[in-house]
C-alpha cells in the first residue's frame, strides 16, 4: 500500500482481481461500494473482525493490513457476504520497542499528504500509539473536485501479566469532500461522453465524520484455552449535496439557443447518522481428541445499529437559464454549455443552492446475537479438515417515507449457515484444497435505501417482507496453494461457483400469484491464480488474476435469463513488480485491467436494449499504469516517488444503471514525497 501511492481503501481494493466499484441509487453518495466475485459487498466491511456499518468514506492512515476474503463467508461474517467480506486490521500499541514515522508528501493537484505514527512503551507492560492524518488534494485531472482528510487514531496496551493484555483504541475521520457524479452515457454513440466539464457547483459537499471506541481483551487460560472479546461503540455522521449531469437538447421555445445539444444539470442529497454497538467473545481450544488435533472456536456475537437516513430541503437562488423538455413538458433548467457548445460563464454557481436538514426518509435499526463454532481438525500429516456453523437470529424495523407514504417494515428471522473444506498436504510446500460454503441477505439489510427494492432495500410491503425469505448463496471451490525457493514465492489457483437464489426481486402486482418475492436465481464462476513473493534477491512481485462468467439462471422477468450481472468484470489482472538493485534505490509500478462491464441494479441482470441486441449502459475496459521509486537515504530518512495512471488513460469504473452517471477514474499525477523514521 505504501509504495503503491494509495490511501482509500476504494483506491486499494479497486486494483484487486474479482473486485469492482458499484455505484448508489440514484446518486447516493452515501461511503465507498465494492462489488466481490459480482455481489454487492458494501455492507460486508469489518475493521477488526467487527462489522462497520457507517457507510462512509473509509482512510488507510490507520491501517496495518488488509484482509479480502473471497466466497460466501457467513459464518465468519454473519448476514450477508455473498461474494465475500472486506477486514481491515488497525495499528496497535506494542510495548516490546519505541519508534517514531513521519510520511510527508506533495504533489500536482494541490496534493499533500501527512501521517505520523509513534509507539511509546511506558514500561515492559504498558503503551500507547499515537496515528494522525492531514491530507489534501484535486481529484487528478478534475480541477474543483475535493478530497479533503483528517483523522487520529489513539492506542493503549496494557499487559498486568504474561497471560492477559487490554487494549483500546479511539478512532476518529473528517472528509469534507466536494464530490464528482462523473460522465454519463451517450445512447447513440453508445459510449460514456469524454472530456466532459467539472460541474460541480460551488455549494456541493460530501462530509462524513467517524467516531469509533474498541477494547480488546485477551487471556490465556492455559495451553489449552484463551478467551478474546472486542467491543466497539461508533458513531458515523454523513451528509452530501451533489450534482449529477447528462445530455440533453435545449427546446425549441429555449430564447438562447433553440435545439442545441446540451449538458442539464441535477441535484441529489441526503444525510445519514449511524450509532451502533457490538460485541464479540471468542472462546479458543486447542486440544487432541481420540488421537486427532483439534483447533476449536466457539464464538458469541451481539451488535445493534441504528441508522437515520434523511433528506435536505433544497432551496434554488437563480432561475434556470435554458428551456428543455423533460418527462413533465417544457420546463426551466440549468444547462452548462451555451449555444455554441461552449461552457458557460461562471458554471460553478449556476444554482446557487442552499440547503436545511429535512425529514428522515428511513430509520433502519436491527439487533443480531449469533452463536458459531468452527473446528479445524488436522486428522494426519496430509489430512486437515475444516467446517464451521453459525445462527444469526435477528429483529428488523424499517420505518419509511417514501412515494408510497410512511410504512414500518418490522419481523424477525433465524438465519444458518456454515463451511466445510478439506486439505491436502502433497509436501510441505505443496496443498490442494475443496470447500463448501454458504451465506444468506435479508430483505432491506442495506441500511440507507429505506423502501427501494432496487439497490438492496425493502421489497415489497410490510406484510409480504415478512413473509419473504432470505437470499441464500452457496458457494462450492477447489484450489492449490505452491510455495517456491525456499518459501519466498507463493503461487495459487482457485476454481470457484457462486450460486445464488430466492433472489428478491420487485415483481409489482404479481405478488398475489406468484406468491412470494424470492423469484431470481444467478451464478457466477471462474478461475483466479495469484503470485506473491520474491523472484530473485532484487525483484518481487504481487499477481493476481480473475477470469468469470455470469449468468441469471432465473427471473420474474423472462428476459433477464442468460444475461450477465450487472457492475461485473469478467477479466480482471493485477501485478504489482518490484526492483531493487542496489540497496539504495528500489524502482517499480502497477498495472491493473478491468474487461467491459454493463450498468445495472446491484446482484441482478445488467440492463438491455431489445431494439439493438446489447446491453444498454457499457463501461468500457481500461488499462491503467503507475510508476513509484525510492532512495534510501539512511536508515532513516527514504525518499518517494509516485506516477499515477503514467498514460493518462481516461477511463470510468462504474456506471448507474440508467447511465445518467458514470464514475471517472483518476488522471495523471505526480507526488514526491518523504518517510523519516526517529
Amino acid at each position: 500500500m505504501l509504495e503503491s501511492g494509495r490511501t482509500d481503501l476504494e483506491q486499494i481494493l479497486s486494483t484487486q482481481s474479482g473486485v469492482t466499484l458499484g455505484t448508489g441509487e440514484n446518486g447516493n453518495a452515501f461511503g465507498d461500494r465494492y462489488v466481490i466475485r459480482g455481489h454487492e459487498a458494501r455492507s460486508d466491511v469489518f475493521v477488526d473482525g467487527l462489522r462497520d456499518p457507517g457507510m462512509t468514506t473509509r482512510e488507510s492512515f490507520a491501517t496495518d493490513q488488509i484482509e479480502i476474503t473471497k466466497g460466501p463467508s457467513a459464518t465468519f461474517a454473519g448476514r450477508g457476504s455473498s461474494g465475500g467480506a472486506v477486514n481491515s486490521i488497525t495499528k496497535k500499541a506494542d510495548p516490546s520497542y519505541n519508534f517514531g514515522r513521519v510520511d510527508a508528501a506533495i504533489g500536482t493537484d494541490e496534493y499533500h499528504r501527512i501521517t505520523i505514527d509513534t509507539n511509546m512503551a511506558v514500561s515492559e507492560n504498558l503503551a500507547f500509539r499515537i496515528n494522525g492524518l492531514d491530507a489534501y488534494e484535486d481529484a487528478p485531472g478534475r480541477e474543483g473536485i475535493v478530497r479533503n482528510r483528517e483523522g487520529l487514531l489513539l492506542s493503549t496496551t496494557y499487559l498486568p501479566t504474561d497471560k492477559l493484555s487490554f487494549s483500546a483504541d479511539a478512532y476518529y475521520m473528517q472528509a469534507e469532500d466536494v464530490p464528482d457524479l462523473g460522465s454519463y452515457f451517450d445512447r447513440v454513440a453508445r459510449e460514456p461522453v469524454s472530456d466532459i466539464p467539472v460541474y460541480a457547483q460551488s455549494e456541493d459537499f460530501l462530509d462524513s465524520e467517524v467516531y469509533a471506541l474498541t477494547l480488546f481483551t485477551n487471556y490465556e487460560i492455559n495451553d489449552q484455552w484463551r478467551i478474546y472479546n472486542a467491543t466497539r461503540v461508533g458513531k458515523t455522521e454523513n451528509g452530501y449535496l451533489t450534482t449529477g449531469a447528462s445530455g440533453s437538447t435545449r427546446d425549441e421555445t429555449d430564447p438562447e439557443a433553440p435545439n442545441a445539444d446540451t449538458i442539464t444539470l441535477s441535484t441529489h442529497q441526503g444525510n445519514q447518522e449511524v450509532d451502533y454497538v457490538a460485541s464479540q467473545f471468542n472462546l479458543f481450544w486447542n486440544t487432541k481428541l481420540l488421537g486427532v488435533n483439534h483447533k476449536v472456536v466457539f464464538g458469541f456475537e451481539y451488535s445493534d445499529e441504528s441508522v437515520d437516513n434523511g433528506v435536505y430541503n433544497i432551496t434554488y437562488g437563480n432561475e434556470g437559464n435554458c428551456l428543455v423538455n423533460g418527462r413533465n413538458g417544457v420546463s426551466s433548467g440549468y444547462c452548462a454549455l451555451d449555444g455554441n457548445g461552449n461552457v458557460v460563464s461562471d458554471a460553478s454557481n449556476l444554482m446557487n443552492r442552499s440547503y436545511v436538514e429535512g425529514d428522515s426518509d428511513a430509520v433502519f435499526d436491527i439487533q443480531t446475537t449469533a452463536f458459531y463454532v468452527m473446528d479445524n481438525i488436522e486428522l494426519n500429516k496430509q489430512w486437515e479438515l475444516f467446517i464451521g456453523l453459525r445462527q444469526d437470529s435477528f429483529d428488523y424495523s424499517n420505518d419509511t417515507n417514501s412515494r408510497s407514504g410512511e410504512q414500518l417494515f418490522a419481523y424477525s428471522d433465524d438465519l444458518t449457515n456454515g463451511h466445510i473444506g478439506l486439505v491436502y498436504q502433497l509436501d510441505e510446500d505443496i496443498n490442494f484444497y475443496s470447500t463448501y460454503s454458504t451465506a444468506t441477505n435479508i430483505n432491506g439489510g442495506e441500511s440507507d435505501l429505506g423502501a427501494n427494492c432496487g439497490y438492496g432495500g425493502l421489497c415489497g410491503t410490510p406484510d409480504q417482507a415478512q413473509q419473504s425469505d432470505p437470499e441464500r448463496i452457496e458457494n462450492i471451490e477447489v484450489g492449490t496453494k505452491w510455495q517456491f525457493m525456499d518459501d519466498e514465492l507463493l503461487a495459487t489457483a482457485a476454481i470457484f461457483q457462486i450460486t445464488k437464489s430466492d433472489v428478491m426481486e420487485s415483481v409489482g402486482d404479481a405478488y398475489s400469484s406468484l406468491g412470494s418475492l424470492n423469484t431470481g436465481k444467478n451464478r457466477v464462476k471462474g478461475i483466479e491464480f495469484g503470485l506473491t513473493g520474491e523472484i530473485t534477491e532484487q525483484l518481487s512481485v504481487q499477481f493476481s488474476a480473475a477470469f468469470m462468467d455470469s449468468e441469471v439462471l432465473e427471473s420474474f422477468n423472462d428476459e433477464n435469463i442468460g444475461r450477465a450481472l450487472s457492475n461485473f468484470a469478467d477479466n480482471s489482472y493485477y501485478v504489482q513488480l518490484r526492483y531493487q538493485p542496489t540497496e539504495s534505490f528500489v524502482v517499480g509500478g502497477d498495472y491493473t485491467y478491468k474487461s467491459e462491464m454493463y450498468g445495472g441494479q446491484p446482484d441482478t441482470a445488467a440492463g438491455y436494449d431489445d431494439d439493438i441486441g446489447a446491453y444498454s449502459i457499457v463501461v468500457p475496459s481500461y488499462s491503467v499504469v503507475n510508476l513509484f521509486a525510492n532512495y534510501y537515504v539512511s536508515e532513516d530518512l527514504t525518499l518517494r516517488l509516485n506516477v499515477g495512471n503514467l498514460l493518462d488513460e481516461e477511463y470510468w469504473t462504474a456506471a448507474y444503471r440508467s447511465g445518467s452517471f458514470m464514475y471517472i477514474g483518476d488522471g495523471r499525477s505526480v507526488r514526491a514525497g518523504l518517510t523519516y523514521e526517529f
